[in-house]
């Protein structure tokens, strides 16, 4: 298995030939004139487009968010790099034209296979009211060897450095696996009595307790020992890229793993796409070709990260029997005080169930009922709690009311 990335990029070389004539073909599309429409044409474009965007990429895609609407204007939004760290940036969404403050809010990210820019929606509604940071992640085999390790209680570290470098009076809004250190690293900060620690702490559809009814993704996990997974999905990085050499769970197996959960549906989804550009219907293919572009964007974990997020979050709950260590200290949740904690549950969460994250104000014993509140979003899955319609509607007004009320 550890030659299993060089095997990898092997494939996809063979395939990059073919890849690059069918660019060819579909860039010679617009000079065949009305040719192109005819029926026989259409259908062999069409083929040649989604088989040439069905690649994986291993670059961070842009976040694309130029402009949001403050109230009722329109301000223009540049991103700049705060902290730059071996392992993931302190991005911040900077907006020049606000006149009066906004609540300073840091999104932690997974790392979980996928860049940081699958928050993008989440981020892009946050900005209407908030001076919006994001921990912005870095692929581990673009990471030469010399930076050191990266595991879990790194990751922790990360959290908390970010947070020091915001200063007083920000915000924390975590997103599924990140629930667990950013709770972690809260906890630590709160019995350090550092000023820098979060108003508040927004926890959405994370892994705090996944013995509360366990799903698919849990029962994966406790399936096969720790071992395991060492011997079967770790890999090393070829020497082509900066961090040759690296031990990594490699994005494109989380990917797999992903897929094969709704094999099916990703399959009628390409069907789907090969019809709409086979029809000429341009635009709503699209959107399907967009939501791809981004899926295929993966990113390598290091082993230890990998590991380690396994073992002390999905096998063992650490943090919720109250043993998870940080640097040979006990983490303890009920050292909060004056962190508000507002937690986020979908209803047809299929990745975290309901009960897993609300099971963080179970842990936070130190916080007064005031300082507690919980939503249960109807009808929505795991990617509808920080996206789409419901997340717009519902979801952000139950964190933009605790912000404000903590601001």
């Amino acid at each position: 298995m550890r030659m299993l990335y060089s095997g990898y990029q092997a494939w996809n070389d063979m395939l990059a030939p073919a890849r690059f004539g069918a660019q060819v073909a579909l860039g010679m599309r617009d000079r065949l004139g009305p040719f192109a429409d005819f029926a026989m044409p259409r259908r062999m474009f069409a083929l040649m487009d989604v088989f040439q965007g069905a690649q994986l990429s291993h670059r961070r895609p842009a976040y694309n968010i130029d402009a949001v609407q403050c109230g009722n204007a329109m301000v223009a939004v540049r991103e700049e790099v705060v902290l730059d760290l071996p392992f993931g940036d302190l991005l911040h969404f900077a907006k020049d034209e606000v006149e009066t403050a906004q609540p300073r809010v840091l999104v932690v990210a997974p790392m979980s296979g996928h860049f940081s820019t699958l928050l993008r929606s989440t981020v892009a509604t946050l900005l209407r009211d908030h001076d919006v940071y994001i921990t912005d992640w870095k692929n581990a085999r673009d990471v030469p060897l010399e930076a050191g390790r990266f595991g879990f209680e790194d990751y922790v570290d990360y959290v908390i450095r970010f947070f020091q470098e915001l200063g007083m009076g920000a915000h924390l809004l975590s997103i599924c696996q990140p629930c667990v250190p950013a709770l972690a690293a809260v906890a630590l900060m709160a019995e350090d009595k550092d000023p820098a620690t979060p108003r508040t702490m927004t926890l959405m559809g994370g892994p705090i307790d996944v013995r509360v009814a366990p799903t698919v993704v849990n029962d994966l996990a406790n399936e096969r020992s720790i071992e395991w997974f060492e011997q079967n999905l770790i890999s090393v990085v070829p020497f082509r890229y900066a961090g040759r050499g690296r031990e990594v769970y490699p994005g494109f197996l989380q990917l797999a793993a992903f897929m094969s959960m709704n094999l099916e549906r990703h399959g009628a989804q390409h069907r789907e796409l090969y019809q709409l550009l086979a029809d000429g219907k341009d635009v709503e293919a699209q959107k399907i070709k967009d939501f791809y572009t981004e899926y295929f964007a993966v990113l390598d974990m290091t082993r230890e990260f990998y590991l380690e997020t396994v073992d002390m979050v999905f096998q063992r709950a650490l943090l919720a029997k109250g043993e998870l260590m940080h640097r040979g200290r006990r983490v303890n949740p009920g050292a909060i005080h004056r962190t508000a904690l507002l937690t986020v549950e979908g209803e047809k969460d299929d990745v975290c169930a309901v009960g897993q994250t609300a099971a963080a104000h179970t842990l936070c014993t130190g916080l007064r009922p005031h300082l507690k509140r919980h939503h249960l979003q109807p009808g929505v899955g795991h990617y509808g709690v920080f996206s789409g319609s419901k997340w717009e509607k519902q979801v952000y007004p139950q964190v933009r009311n605790m912000i404000l009320a903590m601001n």
